[in-house]
């Protein structure tokens, strides 16, 4: 079962080379023959790799790369937790750039209308137009996720925003819009009203969100999947 109904208060949450160009942007001729020695890169163009003179006359150039990782493949694990462990790890890579994508639409929203002193119908109207924007964006995606997927979505922006999605709505809207998409969760047997604890029950999802931001989650879906998690497709606009 897919939970449509979630996807309205989900919205309103988520409410050319260097050698070959010059520093203008045209082309650039030859350059002349660098003499022996290591020259520094331009500050103003930090595109550009050093390079050394070697004996030969050769010209070799350097740069640093980063670090490759290597994932081990671990034995798959059987059991009713480690089955519960997998669906989470795997919902939350399809859910947490969401979160951290509402996370900033809260915290624009919420500037906006500070910034601008807007009364009472200037920011009902600009909600409105803010919750359309949203729809026409993530409205396709967010069909795609299972009931699971959607309350732990839930969680996560509270994580994210420092308040449930029950307050979020009723701050954005109203009351009455809040009790209603309450109720609506309840069927699909989640709360919105319900906060995320990250030493208790949702501790568990507070360890996936550690290794998120030290960048080591797409290691953890590796060992466990045998495969680099799904990729999220957010407009370059919400990034």
């Amino acid at each position: 079962m897919k939970p449509a109904s979630l996807i309205t208060p989900v919205l309103l949450l988520i409410a050319a080379t260097a050698f070959a160009q010059g520093p203008d942007g045209r082309p650039q001729g030859p350059r002349p023959r660098p003499e022996a020695g290591r020259p520094p890169v331009p500050p103003d163009r930090e595109d550009w790799l050093g390079y050394e003179i070697a004996e030969s006359g050769d010209t070799v150039f350097l740069d640093e790369l980063p670090a490759a990782k290597v994932y081990a493949r671990l034995p798959r694990q059987k059991g009713r937790e480690w089955r519960k462990y997998y669906r989470l790890v795997h919902n939350f890579s399809k859910t947490y750039p969401y979160a951290l994508v509402a996370r900033r639409l809260v915290e624009e929203t919420d500037s906006t209308i500070a910034a601008e002193k807007m009364n009472r119908r200037e920011r009902e109207r600009f909600i409105e137009e803010k919750q359309k924007e949203l729809f026409d964006a993530f409205e396709k995606p967010l069909r795609g996720l299972t009931v699971s997927q959607g309350a732990l979505l839930m969680k996560l922006i509270d994580r994210e925003c420092g308040k449930t999605s029950y307050n979020i709505i009723r701050g954005y809207k109203n009351g009455m819009a809040a009790g209603f998409w309450q109720g609506i969760a309840k069927i699909f047997g989640t709360d919105l009203k319900k906060p995320y604890d990250p030493e208790g029950a949702d501790k568990a999802t507070e360890e996936l969100v550690v290794l998120w931001e030290k960048g080591e989650f797409e290691g953890l879906y590796f060992s466990l999947f045998w495969k680099y998690p799904p990729i999220v497709e957010i407009p370059s606009k919400y990034r």
